[in-house]
């Protein structure tokens, strides 16, 4: 391991953040001052994830074939990484096709945000060696809503009922015991839900509205009688706080206060390091700063939360990479509400610009460099003395 850390180094370290870091995460010229959030890059459970896939490749002989479920983690700069060493991607969630030209003790990497019960079980009968960088974080998810369905409990679960972490977290629901799964995006879906368990209503138009985020069987009629609020790990804390506080309410007000340990369950599961990087960017936002700049991949959940709350304050552009930052006149960002990327012109202001800057969990430091050298480039800033100082 400790020669693979230092691969991993090598490909992700950046000096100069480290420098930032050690200087109050602030640089500050004439005519541009970057300040960046306290908390931001690459966590814990990103960087094992790296490290294991890394350590397969060393671990088993050049000959070996080592496959991957999807991407390692959402980062195309990470994942490409990842391809070099010789791993090939397949689905996330293969088909029998892609099963069946598997062969016994083939290596499978499983990556950090798991993969549905149904696939694991599918890979260990054909005989594969997996691999499994499954975030902690993401099992401790499973782990609830699994006590949920050995109870008959319904997990309730707030994420995008598409991603990869929400359907791995989805299948542990329904693997064990009589559980079923709803998956709610946002609080309007949410007060739809607290509206149907107290008022009823069109039971088709529950399931159209909410199509491919249940679990088969799934009746809104006998399935919200019972509910255990989860999350994927990587939503807005305060918007699941708030989706567990609207649902425990309408259980309250439909079977009143003294029944609602037969009715509802709930267990924080927010990942720590999701939690920091928000709370940090909130810091961060409480500064004066003329924009906002967030790296990441324009499919990382955790990213485009953090892309939400700066749009929320001032002008911010969500770029994968500082190729984006064209000229001081152009720039190529991820707009979350048209899910692709657009152009912006004359983002950066005359005279002196102060730029907030943070990074998705699968954001690695090198990256964040690359887009302070190109800001300091636009500005005509000679980084290296500030490297020296």
């Amino acid at each position: 391991m400790a020669a693979v850390q230092a691969q991993v180094l090598s490909h992700y370290r950046s000096e100069l953040v480290e420098r930032l870091r050690a200087n109050g995460h602030v640089l500050r010229t004439d005519t541009l001052t970057i300040k960046l959030a306290k908390e931001f890059g690459f966590c814990y459970g990103v960087e094992r994830a790296i490290d294991l896939a890394y350590a397969a490749r060393k671990s088993f002989p050049p000959e070996t074939p080592i496959y991957l479920l999807g991407e390692i983690i959402h980062n195309p700069e990470v994942n490409d990484q990842i391809r070099n060493l010789g791993i090939t991607m397949i689905s996330n969630r293969p088909t029998d096709e892609e099963i069946n030209r598997l062969r016994p003790d083939d290596v499978v990497i499983i990556p950090a945000f798991g993969t549905e019960v149904a696939t694991r079980r599918k890979l260990e009968e054909k005989g594969c060696i997996l691999v499994d960088t499954t975030c902690g974080d993401v099992m401790s998810v499973w782990k609830r809503v699994r006590q949920y369905s050995r109870e008959s409990v319904t997990s309730i679960i707030h994420g995008k009922a598409h991603h990869e972490e929400t359907k791995a977290t989805t299948s542990q629901a329904t693997a064990y015991g009589n559980g079923h799964y709803l998956v709610v995006y946002n609080l309007e879906e949410t007060d739809y839900v607290c509206r149907y368990i107290l008022e009823g209503g069109n039971k088709q138009e529950f399931l159209q509205k909410f199509k491919g985020a249940y679990s088969p069987g799934f009746d809104p009629d006998v399935h919200l009688q019972a509910i255990g609020v989860a999350n994927q790990t990587t939503m807005l804390r305060g918007e699941t706080e708030e989706v567990q506080r609207r649902l425990r309410d309408a259980m309250i007000r439909k079977y009143g206060e003294a029944e609602l340990p037969k009715h509802f369950r709930y267990f924080d599961t927010i990942c720590g390091a999701t939690q920091d990087r928000q709370d940090a960017l909130q810091k961060l936002l409480a500064e004066p700063l003329d924009l906002l700049i967030v790296i990441g991949g324009y499919n990382s959940s955790n990213t485009s939360h953090l892309a939400e709350m700066g749009e929320a304050r001032l002008p911010t552009y969500f770029i994968k990479n500082a190729s984006k930052m064209v000229s001081d006149r152009l720039i190529r960002h991820y707009n979350l509400h048209l899910k692709q990327e657009v152009e912006t012109r004359d983002w950066l202001p005359p005279g002196h610009v102060i730029v907030g800057i943070t990074a998705g969990a699968s954001c690695p430091n090198n990256l964040i460099e690359d887009v302070i050298r190109r800001l300091c480039e636009l500005r005509g800033i000679d980084i290296r003395p500030l490297l020296a100082a």
